[in-house]
């Protein structure tokens, strides 16, 4: 065991430091743009064009599709085809079309078949594990109740509210003490409302999905980052969630990880604060250093941020100095809150599988790899508000995106028969567990390797 374990180490290592492949999955090219630039969503994007072999069109599997003339025709918003153009979207395709009959739509599309290998480790086979799971749950979403959806609108609805009386009250408040209760509330409730926004980022475009910018943070940066790198990705080189964290936070193990990147559960405290502001302002910068950027990827939406602090401003008719001052450190918190709820929800756990730990398979299951590079907790899945607003059942969710989050209850059972028929290594954690084991992980310097 040991040996195999040492010889492991020693070729994840060597890879590591060469940057030509992935570690753990050495048949595909290290993602170009990954480590320079400003490794956001744009620049994601164009690496994974260069790499994608799609010739400016959508790829799907081995084939090539034309779907300009389908865009304003497509269900789920032209956004996301927009977004992808020129781009591999099989994990995306398969994940976010449920019904069989999307296949047959696509057919009239086609153009000619990929001259290049897929550029992605996954597989779809009809029998595999998330195919056969995908049909059982097509089947499955009629039984399940149609009020369901409705309470995760509601919780929304509320926080939104929420935040607008208690950031009010923040700035119109004298006394000292109740200004730092209602700011700590205000604070709560953007992150909280962040994060349920988050179960609308993923579905067609809708109202909303616009409440996440309030957090200064944009909704359709959070659909390439979150949506089309995250959640098709996870864990691997091409997870943006993870690259653009580097080189402060590093969550991939590797045996030269430094000091302070080890040290990370300490060093987020200081990070994350910044990050929803960092994020705003590393696009309007973009506006002036990225050719057509503001044509391309700048609107209107990006402006909503700043409705806050004028409703702040108009509710209670405080100094404009002392409504920007509250307002900064609201944002700041709530973005010190969403981060440290994302970072300790599912996939920063030394049980879970990263770009660096052997693989079972070289070209595994997609669904199966997403069960492998998560643990779900039973203390969130088992608490409606809780699953909203914190990323709760986290294993369907990665699956099945565009189902409400309070649908994936229903689909659990069918779930669990479908890990046991496959053997997949599904594991149930707690909340607490996935905090000590996000301390853990920043710390983790080894490779996992097959026993």
């Amino acid at each position: 065991m040991a040996s195999l374990k040492s010889k492991w180490e020693e070729i994840a290592n060597a890879r590591a430091r060469e940057k030509k492949t992935h570690v753990s999955f050495p048949q595909l090219k290290y993602p170009s743009l990954r480590d320079s630039g400003m490794r956001d969503p744009v620049q994601w994007l164009t690496g994974k064009a260069l790499d994608d072999g799609a010739e400016g069109l959508w790829r799907i599997h081995g084939k090539l599709y034309d779907v300009t003339k389908f865009l304003n025709k497509h269900p789920g918003g032209e956004e996301w085809l927009e977004l992808t153009k020129g781009t591999d979207i099989t994990e995306a395709f398969e994940s976010h079309h449920l019904n069989p009959a999307t296949e047959k739509i696509l057919e009239k599309y086609y153009v000619r078949d990929a001259k290049t290998p897929r550029n992605s480790p996954f597989t779809f086979k009809d029998d595999g594990f998330y195919r056969t799971l995908k049909r059982e749950v097509y089947k499955e979403l009629s039984k399940v109740p149609k009020h369901v959806s409705r309470t995760a609108d509601l919780i929304t609805d509320g926080l939104f509210l929420s935040l607008l009386c208690s950031s009010a009250l923040a700035c119109w408040v004298v006394n000292s003490w109740l200004a730092q209760l209602w700011y700590i509330i205000a604070s709560i409730c953007l992150a909280l409302l962040t994060v349920a926004c988050h179960n609308f980022i993923h579905r067609k475009t809708n109202w909303r999905m616009f409440l996440f910018n309030l957090s200064m943070w944009s909704y359709r940066d959070f659909r390439v980052s979150h949506v089309l790198s995250h959640h098709l990705f996870t864990n691997t080189l091409m997870d943006l969630e993870i690259s653009s964290l580097e080189p402060i936070l590093q969550y991939n193990p590797r045996k030269n990880k430094p000091v302070y990147a080890r040290l990370g559960f300490i060093t987020e405290f200081f990070f994350f604060p910044l990050i929803f502001f960092a994020l705003f302002l590393k696009r309007f910068v973009s506006i002036f250093v990225r050719e057509e950027f503001l044509k391309k990827h700048y609107g209107w939406h990006d402006c909503l941020g700043f409705l806050l602090p004028l409703w702040m401003w108009l509710i209670t008719g405080s100094p404009i100095t002392k409504v920007l001052y509250v307002w900064f450190w609201i944002i700041c918190t709530g973005s010190l809150l969403f981060h440290l709820i994302g970072v300790n929800a599912a996939h920063h756990h030394p049980d879970a599988i990263k770009d660096g730990d052997q693989p079972r398979n070289e070209t595994p299951d997609w669904g199966e790899h997403q069960v492998e590079a998560l643990l779900d907790r039973k203390d969130i899945n088992s608490n409606t508000f809780a699953v909203v607003t914190l990323f709760g059942e986290h294993a369907l969710h990665h699956m099945f995106p565009t189902l409400d989050h309070l649908v994936l209850k229903y689909l659990h059972p069918l779930f669990l028969q479908t890990c046991d028929k496959y053997k997949a290594k599904y594991r149930v954690s707690t909340q607490f567990e996935m905090v000590l084991g996000q301390i853990k992980e920043t710390m983790r310097t080894d490779y996992k390797s097959i026993d």
